[in-house]
């Protein structure tokens, strides 16, 4: 599928049916078990939906950003975690590798990642540095033409189906993001351990965890970029990255307002519909305004992107209003729901528990606060 034979109506009507059809039915016996079924990620492969903004090229659907914005949305309608593993050929897996990578690294990893075929992980975050990914510890030094990598990422999405990793290491921690390269691991390279996390809050179905680097000896062609341009590949995708989580944000307050309205047509209470309820007109109206703020500023966001602007800012916005009216959107569909907003025969219990995920991960929300605060002031440069 190409977006020459297939417009975004088109595209965004298969997507629907598709999650409606056959991720929905699956959904919460999946979460329940903490893992996607692969043949659901096949199935979405066979149809492109991995291809995103990667260009028709290197194996992708040259989509715009809007689109694709409104794409991660609506799976995010359904399982906002199958969006996330849609959205990485396009963000934080896929986009250094189409700036920094050569020729032979875009047809070995790139392609078969933007048709579903491979699968990658992106290791950024670590135990002690969480956002400040200056601050790594993750170290490398070299041996001939060989690199030799030590440390430890934590938090890392994909480490059951990923075949290679893109992660980063200094060569000297006093040099900050100077000192920072990137390197793609494959997922069979001795030395590399993935440890899944389980039992997590939210976000239950993505395979998350502890990736540690115990002397992987990687050869010249597994470093991504040049020497000490790490943190610009890791910076690409990073506006990208606030991009996607922003879009699936709006995907799961977009469901929980559908479950609300629904709910409260049906819900009796006092011999009446609770939809005639002012308190419930009053959280429905400020779901749907906060949603349509949410999804305009996301789709701002993405005509910058498109641009080719760095757009830190924007993306700071998006990013940080979405997540927090995601929390409120669910926060208020439980609260509707009452006492079946905790049963798993309703869907928005597990929405609040991503929606809260969704404020920490891609910089938390705390940071993007101080970050906006900081450029709105001058104290820091937006393309920074």
């Amino acid at each position: 599928m190409t977006t020459d034979t297939l417009d975004t109506t088109e595209l965004l009507r298969l997507v629907a049916d598709y999650v409606t059809t056959e991720i929905a039915p699956r959904v919460a016996d999946y979460d329940r078990e903490e893992s996607i079924p692969r043949e659901l990620l096949d199935g979405m492969a066979k149809l492109g939906f991995f291809g995103g903004v990667v260009p028709l090229a290197y194996g992708g659907l040259g989509l715009d950003f809007v689109t694709f914005a409104r794409m991660i949305e609506e799976i995010s309608k359904v399982d906002h975690c199958i969006a996330t593993i849609v959205s990485f050929p396009s963000g934080l897996v896929g986009a250094g590798i189409l700036r920094f990578g050569t020729e032979e690294q875009k047809e070995r990893w790139l392609v078969p990642l933007a048709r579903g075929q491979f699968f990658g992980a992106a290791g950024v975050t670590e135990p002690d540095s969480g956002s400040d990914v200056a601050g790594m510890k993750t170290t490398y030094r070299r041996e001939g033409s060989e690199y030799i990598l030590n440390g430890a990422k934590a938090w890392i999405s994909n480490l059951d189906i990923a075949d290679f990793v893109l992660t980063f290491a200094t060569r000297d921690r006093a040099l900050r993001h100077k000192g920072i390269t990137a390197f793609i691991i494959p997922r069979d390279t001795p030395g590399l351990g993935l440890r899944p996390y389980k039992n997590k809050m939210g976000f239950r179905p993505l395979c998350t965890g502890e990736v540690v680097l115990d002397d992987v000896r990687l050869p010249a062609d597994a470093v991504l970029g040049a020497e000490g341009e790490g943190f610009k590949v890791a910076m690409t995708a990073v506006e990208r990255g606030r991009l996607g989580v922003a879009a699936r944000s709006v995907g799961v307050a977009q469901a929980c307002l559908d479950d609300s309205v629904a709910y409260a047509r049906e819900r009796i209470a006092f011999g009446h519909p609770i939809a005639e309820f002012q308190i419930v007109q009053s959280k429905i109206t400020d779901m749907a305004v906060g949603i349509q703020t949410a999804r305009l500023l996301t789709h701002e966001c993405a005509k910058a992107l498109q641009r080719g602007e760095r757009a830190r800012l924007l993306t700071s916005m998006a990013k940080m209003y979405a997540s927090d009216m995601a929390l409120r959107a669910a926060t208020d569909a439980v609260q509707i729901h009452g006492a079946y907003g905790v049963s798993p025969e309703f869907r928005v219990g597990r929405f609040f528990r991503d929606a809260k995920v969704l404020q920490i991960v891609e910089g938390s929300n705390d940071l993007h606060r101080a970050l906006i605060g900081e450029m709105m002031l001058g104290l820091r440069s937006s393309g920074e």
